[in-house]
C-alpha cells in the first residue's frame, strides 16, 4: 500500500472518532443524567427512549444568532473555540486503540506529546475570557487558568509513575508492558491522573471555572450559537482523551480476558465508554468544589500522593 493512502486512512480514521465517540458520549450523558435524576425532557425528542435529543440540540444550536461583543477583540473572540479543539485531535492521533498498527501515528515520545498537547487547553480559557470584555469572563478565564495549571504537576507526575514502571514513553509500549497486577501497584497514580484530568478538562465537580451560580457561564458567558457548541464539543472530547488515556495507562489497553488480538480495538473501547461513565456519574453525584478546597485537593493531596507514587515505582523499579 503506498505510504499516502495509508496515511490518508490513518488521518480518516482519527477524524471519524473525533466525530462520532465524542457524540456517543454526549448521547450517553443525556441519557444517564436523565434516569438518575428523573428528568423527562431528554427522553422526549424523537419518542422511543428520546434517541433525537442530541439532534435536537444541534439543530438548536444551528439555529441561534452568532453574537460578538461590541467591545471584544474579536479575531481572538472567534479563534478561542478552535483553539480548545485542537489539542485534543492532536492526542487522539497519537492513542493505540489496538496493537500493530491501530494507532494513528505511533510515537516513541507518545506520552511527552500527549502532555504536552493537552497543556494548550488552557490558551483557549484564556484567550475567549480577555476577548470577551466581560467581567464574569475574565473572572471565570483567570479561575480557569490557576486550575488548568496547578493540575498539570498532579497529571504529569501520575503519568510519569507508569512510564517509569513501563520503561518507555510510548503509549504503545506502556500497554504491551502492562500487566494486571499494576491495577494495585499503580492505584493510586491513577487515582491521580483521573481526578487531575477531570480538573483539566473543567467537569464537575471541578467546574468554578464555569460556576453558573456565581459567573454566569464563566469563560464561555459571551459564547453563542455554533461557537458555544464547540466549546461543548470540545469538554466532550476532553471526556474521551482522558478516558482514553486512562485505559492506554492504567487499564491495559487492548488487553483482555481473551488473548484474542484481533478484538483488543473492542476491549479498549469498552474501558473507554467505562470510564466516560464514571466521568459522568461523578458529574451527577458531586457537589462543585469551592475554589479554596479545589486548590487544597490540588496542592495538599493529589500532589504529595503523586510524588509518593513516584518514589515507590522507582523503588520498585530498582528492585527488580
Amino acid at each position: 500500500m503506498p505510504l499516502w493512502v495509508e496515511l490518508l486512512i490513518r488521518v480518516a480514521g482519527v477524524l471519524v472518532a473525533f466525530l462520532t465517540l465524542p457524540l456517543l458520549v454526549g448521547q450517553a450523558e443525556h441519557k444517564v443524567m436523565a434516569h438518575m435524576q428523573g428528568r423527562l425532557g431528554p427522553m422526549y425528542a424523537g419518542a422511543f427512549h428520546g434517541w433525537a435529543q442530541l439532534v435536537a440540540d444541534g439543530i438548536k444550536f444551528v439555529q441561534k444568532e452568532d453574537v460578538t461583543p461590541r467591545e471584544a477583540d474579536r479575531p481572538v473572540f472567534r479563534l478561542a473555540p478552535a483553539v480548545a479543539l485542537v489539542p485534543y485531535l492532536l492526542v487522539l492521533l497519537v492513542i493505540p486503540l489496538g496493537p500493530g498498527d491501530l494507532v494513528g501515528q505511533p510515537l516513541d515520545v507518545g506520552l511527552f506529546f500527549v502532555l504536552a498537547v493537552v497543556g494548550i487547553g488552557v490558551l483557549a480559557v484564556l484567550m475567549s475570557a480577555w476577548a470577551s470584555a466581560n467581567k464574569y469572563s475574565l473572572l471565570g478565564g483567570l479561575r480557569g487558568a490557576a486550575q488548568l495549571l496547578g493540575y498539570e504537576l498532579p497529571l504529569v507526575l501520575a503519568a510519569a509513575s507508569v512510564a517509569m514502571a513501563a520503561g518507555t514513553l510510548s503509549l504503545s509500549g506502556i500497554v504491551e508492558a502492562w500487566r494486571p497486577w499494576w491495577l494495585l501497584w499503580q492505584a493510586p497514580a491513577m487515582i491521580v491522573f483521573f481526578l487531575a484530568g477531570l480538573a483539566e478538562i473543567r467537569r464537575p465537580p471541578f467546574d468554578m471555572p464555569v460556576a453558573d451560580s456565581e459567573l454566569v457561564f464563566g469563560f464561555m458567558t459571551e459564547y453563542t450559537g455554533l461557537r458555544f457548541a464547540f466549546f461543548l464539543l470540545a469538554e466532550y472530547v476532553g471526556i474521551v482523551v482522558i478516558a482514553a488515556l486512562t485505559t492506554v495507562l492504567f487499564l491495559g489497553g487492548w488487553h483482555g480476558p481473551f488473548a484474542d488480538a484481533q478484538l483488543g480495538w473492542l476491549w479498549t473501547l469498552l474501558k473507554v465508554f467505562a470510564v466516560a461513565f464514571l466521568i459522568i456519574w461523578l458529574r451527577v453525584s458531586y457537589p462543585r468544589l469551592r475554589e479554596d478546597q479545589l486548590q487544597r485537593l490540588c496542592w495538599l493531596v493529589l500532589v504529595p500522593a503523586s510524588l509518593a507514587q513516584l518514589v515507590l515505582t522507582a523503588a520498585v523499579r530498582v528492585a527488580l
